[in-house]
């Protein structure tokens, strides 16, 4: 019944109240979710003030429609026109090697193998090779590194 009571009396300043609150979240734990999220609060509390006697439901049905179009928009817009970034292997460890080269420290036998790469080991995949051929990263695919044998120098 609170609750209720609550609800009914729903004023613009709640409503930025939770806009800053989602988009201080959206600091502290990042993921440009939260922030399109108080942009929306933002806008439903923007329109509150411009028509305070807004019933709840409505703001809440405003901020759930605008909830989603902001986040299908944003995740379109930065699809289409992604961040620059100084460090664009982040979260692709794998994608770093591509195009280095390696002495393999165990043979590649029916087309797999292991090899020690920097402070780990990964799978690796491509033709048969001995113990100690230096290999060059062609790709990466999930966990696994492709491998072609690169000529002595």
């Amino acid at each position: 019944m609170q609750v209720l009571l609550y609800l009914e009396t729903l004023a613009y300043w709640d409503w930025f109240i939770a806009a800053l609150a989602l988009i201080i979240l959206e600091i502290v734990a990042p993921g440009a979710v939260f922030m399109w999220l108080g942009i929306a609060a933002g806008v439903v509390g923007a329109a509150v003030f411009i028509a305070p006697e807004l019933d709840w439901k409505w703001q809440f049905a405003m901020f759930a429609v605008l909830s989603v179009v902001s986040i299908v928009v944003s995740r379109r817009y930065l699809k289409r026109r992604p961040l620059a970034t100084d460090h664009p292997d982040l979260n692709r460890r794998g994608a770093q090697y591509v195009g280095r080269d390696f002495i393999l420290d165990s043979a590649v036998v029916g087309g797999r193998g292991r090899m020690r790469v920097d402070d780990s080991t990964w799978r690796v995949e491509g033709p048969d090779l001995p113990a100690g051929t230096t290999v060059r990263v062609t790709e990466v695919a999930g966990a696994t590194l492709k491998i072609e044998p690169q000529p002595e120098k």
